[in-house]
């Protein structure tokens, strides 16, 4: 039998590097080994396999003997099938009104979970129990959507963090009042890489609940992980997973790329880089006039503002998101595969752009 070459071509120049999503970085060259090593011969489908079977073992490790993990495709179905898990339709969820699920998932969670979201404004992206409390009352009102789980990220869209003691007083406050806890973990790696701690000490032994984990943002092809902490505060979620045309057929692959990762220390090596880079990128444009970083820089994220027209030139070379355009403000993220020569020769072309008879 003749066997034909391959038809793709490479249609991108590898060499590009962006600083407008750790999601624009490519696959980490361990995880596509993995991949490989689960490729050929056959496995059970839908999760029966043996790669998914020894994954629980590997997030039990992290988060604690309880941990059941769920892998997904993305992280929209995973926050939005963690909420459908914890909540009954008429129950609500509180989170921050810059929070991922309230400004960036499309309606998901109102359309998909058929929940309503309850958000509470934040000068840092961050809940607090006072700021739980503008939100959560009116039980037993028939009235008002039933308050039923507290949502928070960590890092937050804002890129600020929570230390473990603030998620503690959250979850306390929280289950006092009979709420349970969610965590949007998008970037949880980066998180805990960023205050040297667990993983765990996040989450489990803070008393969260449900951690929507994220892969995608540090380093995996595709999938994230629905994982339960507290048995009790999510029903049906292998039902929920397949009614939500998240069960994915060839799960082996999905759950052999989160074995790469927290098997070994893959993922936070991925993290302590892409945190590093975000600190070294501040660093440079704070002596560049014309910037100004605009957040305190805690994991992989920089707010910057800087003159309109100077970032849409800018733009033309490195993609890059406005976060306000009624203020200039921008957002620069530092994926895991950044260098410190793309962050230098990025802050060089800021300092071109902004240059006293520089490009107009």
């Amino acid at each position: 039998m003749t066997h034909v070459a391959t038809q793709a071509i490479r249609r991108h120049d590898p060499a590009v590097t962006s600083f407008a999503s750790d999601n624009y970085a490519g696959v980490h060259p361990e995880v596509m080994e993995a991949i490989a090593l689960a490729n050929g011969g056959h496995q059970i489908s839908y999760g029966d396999d043996v790669y998914t079977e020894a994954l629980q073992g590997i997030f039990q490790r992290h988060f604690g003997e309880r941990a059941e993990a769920f892998p997904v495709f993305n992280g929209t179905a995973a926050n939005v099938v963690s909420l459908r898990a914890m909540c009954a339709p008429w129950e609500a969820v509180v989170c921050a009104e810059s929070a991922h699920i309230n400004t960036d998932e499309g309606g998901a969670p109102e359309m998909v979970a058929g929940l309503k979201l309850l958000p509470v404004p934040t000068p840092d992206g961050k809940l607090t129990p006072g700021l739980i409390d503008r939100q959560a009352w009116g039980f037993g009102d028939v009235h008002r959507a039933q308050p039923k789980v507290v949502s928070i990220s960590n890092a937050t869209e804002l890129g600020t963090l929570y230390t473990p003691d603030e998620i503690k007083a959250v979850c306390e406050h929280a289950h006092r009042l009979g709420l349970l806890v969610h965590l949007d973990g998008a970037r949880l790696a980066n998180a805990a890489a960023a205050l040297d701690v667990p993983l765990r000490a996040l989450t489990t032994d803070a008393g969260v609940d449900v951690i929507s984990f994220g892969g995608t943002k540090i380093g995996l092809l595709l999938g994230e992980a629905v994982v339960v902490l507290n048995p009790d505060a999510a029903s049906g979620l292998p039902y929920l997973r397949k009614t939500s045309m998240q069960l994915a057929s060839k799960m082996r692959f999905v759950s052999v790329q989160f074995e790469a990762l927290l098997a070994g220390d893959l993922w936070l090596r991925n993290a302590r880089q892409a945190n590093a880079m975000a600190q070294r990128l501040a660093a440079a444009v704070r002596g560049i006039d014309g910037v100004t970083v605009t957040r305190a820089v805690q994991a992989n994220a920089v707010f910057a503002q800087l003159d309109p027209a100077a970032a849409d030139r800018l733009r033309e070379r490195y993609r890059f998101y406005t976060w306000n355009a009624d203020t200039g403000e921008v957002r620069w993220m530092c994926a895991y595969d950044i260098t410190a020569a793309d962050v230098d020769a990025f802050a060089a072309a800021v300092a071109a752009e902004l240059a006293p008879g520089g490009p107009v």
